[in-house]
């Protein structure tokens, strides 16, 4: 699922409407004359819907992408980020139940390479906003070992 803003659904819902009238791509002033946002803010939630592989911008047309994805629109850039972080989140303790041993330790450098380097690319500071989100939630305890440092899954 891809979360957008209010403000982003609008300029998608506004490509949808007009990707038939132009094949080879709305163009950014039939755009701007549909949603009535400024030139600027315009392009930012272009680039935006363009990152998240909703469109294809390429500064003065934008074409809508055939790949049907589940898009889910919230209030602000804020509601946005908190719902992404919580499906990273749910996705990264679902690795952590992967990558545990029988005693529901997994080595730190283990775990940090899986979530960096793996199928989830967190960047470091995500990941590691990730980690202090489940500590603080009682799911995941930081534990020091005679060999190294270590996770512990809480069940």
């Amino acid at each position: 699922m891809i979360t957008i803003t209010k403000k982003e659904e609008v300029v998608l819902n506004q490509i949808k409407i007009y990707h038939l009238e132009y094949p080879d791509g709305i163009p950014l002033s039939v755009l701007k004359d549909e949603t009535g946002f400024f030139e600027y803010n315009l392009v930012q939630i272009l680039k935006t819907l363009d990152s998240k592989e909703l469109i294809k911008f390429d500064g003065n047309v934008a074409k809508l992408l055939d790949i049907e994805k589940e898009v889910n629109a919230v209030n602000s850039k804020e509601d946005v980020e908190k719902v992404e972080l919580n499906i990273k989140e749910q996705e990264s303790y679902n690795l952590i139940k992967e990558l545990v041993d029988d005693n529901n330790i997994v080595s730190k450098y283990i775990l940090e390479g899986n979530l960096l380097y793996g199928d989830l690319k967190l960047s470091n500071f995500k990941m590691f906003h990730i980690l202090l989100s489940l500590q603080n939630k009682g799911l995941l305890k930081s534990i020091k070992k005679e060999d190294g440092e270590y996770y512990l899954l809480v069940s």
